[in-house]
């Protein structure tokens, strides 16, 4: 759909304010086809709750958050739909309740799929209803009556940290898709600068290219998500990265704002205000942002959870990350220069193989030499 932003007319203006009543966001519905300074109050605010960027604009993602808001489980039997799956609250409010009582559904995207009818199926025998992975009346009662089957810990944190360590430290044979964000006509932040015109999508698909070329050097699998001059929508992108069968996958990206003093680097991961969040995610997010500001002098943003698609359908660990802000006079200066780049991508590969290390044999922030990589490779 075509963003809606504050100050738009016209029947989508009028549909988001309707949605907003029936969830109790507006106390009214007016009749007013106009999206205005209420509507757009109402819209932040869930934007904030969902983990999305609070900026009033309805987007594809804004919108189908907004859809998907409508369901409350119980409301209407799920199942596993073809060709396009059941979405909403529901499907996530199920998925986080099964992740609960210890059965993998994997990440609790709100997206009815195999594995969550799979794990559905495996809760209703061991209950002892018909294992259809469908839910209906009797699966809901069945839940109503059962508590955490696994306590001491969240078993999504339990499951992945495992599957952490069996990956084992090496690098090597490790499949991580790289995003280049925007691309295509979409540029993302644009930011003039006498006869020349920097875009995000041109440095962020550099940055791509440099991490791509280091990680192969260490014998990892790397897929890019786009060419130079390609555009794929989120969904896409982290299908792509689902049907690799990645263990990574790191999106790229540049920020913008309009006052010129905000800059820095910040990651992101899957998770929200509430609900499940993507522990190793999160702790990837964290090595990234604190690598590439000790190793190129920019600010810590920090890392932070966000329910972006890209984040929240993939079915491995992904994290965003804003390698400082174009709009910035000072980010700016350092992202147009080579040996920067050269510096964040070196910062992102250390904090990868950080990732695999164990506790015992890890490095403090900033000193992991990346070089050792290719050498031990080369003594193979």
């Amino acid at each position: 759909m075509r963003p809606i932003r504050p100050g738009d007319r016209g029947p989508a203006a009028a549909e988001i304010r309707t949605v907003l009543v029936r969830l109790g966001l507006l106390p009214e519905d007016t009749g007013d086809d106009r999206y205005g300074p209420t509507a757009e109050r109402a819209i932040r605010a869930f934007q904030q709750s969902r983990g999305l960027i609070a900026d009033g604009v309805v987007d594809d993602q804004t919108w189908h958050a907004l859809d998907g808001a409508r369901w409350q489980l119980g409301d209407r039997p799920l199942f596993a739909a073809r060709p396009e799956p059941l979405t909403g609250d529901d499907v996530r409010a199920l998925q986080e309740r099964l992740l609960e009582m210890g059965y993998d559904v994997g990440r609790a995207d709100a997206v009815f799929g195999d594995r969550t009818a799979h794990a559905l199926g495996k809760f209703q025998r061991e209950v002892g209803l018909t294992s259809d992975g469908s839910f209906g009346p009797a699966t809901m009662a069945a839940l109503r009556r059962l508590g955490r089957k696994v306590t001491g810990g969240r078993p999504q944190l339990l499951r992945e940290s495992a599957l952490l360590h069996h990956a084992g430290p090496a690098l090597v044979g490790k499949r991580i898709v790289i995003d280049p964000g925007h691309g295509g006509d979409d540029t993302g932040v644009t930011v003039p600068d006498g006869m020349l015109r920097w875009t995000e999508a041109d440095i962020v698909y550099d940055l791509a290219s440099r991490l791509e070329g280091r990680l192969a050097a260490a014998g990892v699998q790397v897929h890019l998500t786009r060419n130079r001059d390609t555009w794929f929508p989120e969904r896409e992108r982290a299908r792509f990265a689902n049907d690799l069968g990645a263990d990574l996958l790191i999106s790229l990206h540049c920020d913008g704002h309009p006052n010129p003093a905000a800059q820095g680097v910040a990651a992101y991961h899957f998770g929200g205000p509430v609900g499940v969040t993507s522990t190793v995610g999160e702790q990837l997010a964290g090595l990234v942002e604190r690598e590439v500001a000790a190793r190129t002098g920019m600010l810590d943003c920090g890392a932070h959870a966000k329910g972006w698609d890209l984040l929240r359908l993939t079915r491995m660990p992904a994290v965003r990350v804003e390698v400082g802000y174009l709009t910035s006079p000072d980010d700016r200066a350092k992202l147009i220069d080579p040996v920067f780049r050269d510096r964040a991508v070196e910062a992102m590969v250390a904090a990868i193989q950080r990732m695999y290390l164990t506790k015992d044999s890890d490095f403090p922030t900033g000193t992991f030499d990346v070089s050792s990589l290719r050498t031990a490779l080369a003594a193979r």
